[in-house]
């Protein structure tokens, strides 16, 4: 049975989800690089305005979305092999991750705009092996194929040789749908991640944290 054409989530939701996941990809970069110096005025190049995620939400307003039907049919499929229902918590296609993505590579920031060509030439590629192996395309195909192609361009390379184009893909694309599902709340409970809630009563820290830090023993919360 061909699997349908999951719902597109709110497209405003979507491009909040992505700027937040862009922002926080951002800090993670330069926390890792000690917060190098910014690059030169010349290499900064403009691209526009930032959307304005406060009004109402037009079609076609801010950056026109990349993905046609079908290869958003077929990263919604990848999305699933990734991250798939899993007790109480829902697949990343229920959740909308394949938009998030879609989001993603369609912005015209730089790291983001990056990512576009490898998603697009990595899904045709998956997209012809699976026909060229099943007769049907990636989303068409049985779990069980599915699995059989991940699982080869999940495969490490070997030693002293480079990852293929297509397990370099595949890794990123990995990258993108987690970080799209886990910054959403039910990818955030599944994680067991509470977040800043207020608690019902605090003690304060472990006294044998407060020793070790050479703190005064009787600071109190």
């Amino acid at each position: 049975m061909t699997p349908e054409l999951p719902p597109r989530i709110d497209r405003r939701l979507a491009i909040k989800w992505m700027l937040a996941a862009g922002a926080g990809a951002l800090l993670a970069d330069r926390m890792a690089l000690g917060a190098a110096a910014p690059a030169p005025a010349a290499a900064r190049q403009g691209y526009g305005v930032d959307p304005d995620l406060v009004k109402a939400h037009k079609p076609g307003e801010y950056w026109p979305l990349t993905f046609t039907d079908a290869e958003r049919r077929e990263a919604a499929a990848l999305c699933d092999m990734i991250l798939p229902v899993e007790g109480d918590c829902p697949s990343a296609s229920a959740l909308g991750v394949q938009d998030f993505i879609d989001e993603w590579i369609s912005a015209p920031y730089p790291m983001t705009a990056a990512d576009r060509r490898p998603v697009i030439e990595g899904l045709a590629w998956l997209e012809a092996e699976s026909r060229r192996r099943f007769g049907s395309g990636f989303a068409d195909s049985s779990g069980a194929e599915r699995l059989a192609l991940c699982e080869e361009m999940a495969r490490a390379p070997a030693e002293g040789s480079e990852p293929s184009a297509a397990s370099s893909f595949l890794r990123r694309f990995r990258d993108l749908a987690c970080g799209g599902f886990y910054t959403t709340p039910a990818g955030m409970r599944d994680l067991g991640y509470v977040g800043n809630v207020p608690l019902a009563h605090f003690d304060g820290p472990p006294a044998e944290l407060v020793a070790k830090l050479g703190l005064a023993a009787e600071v109190r919360w």
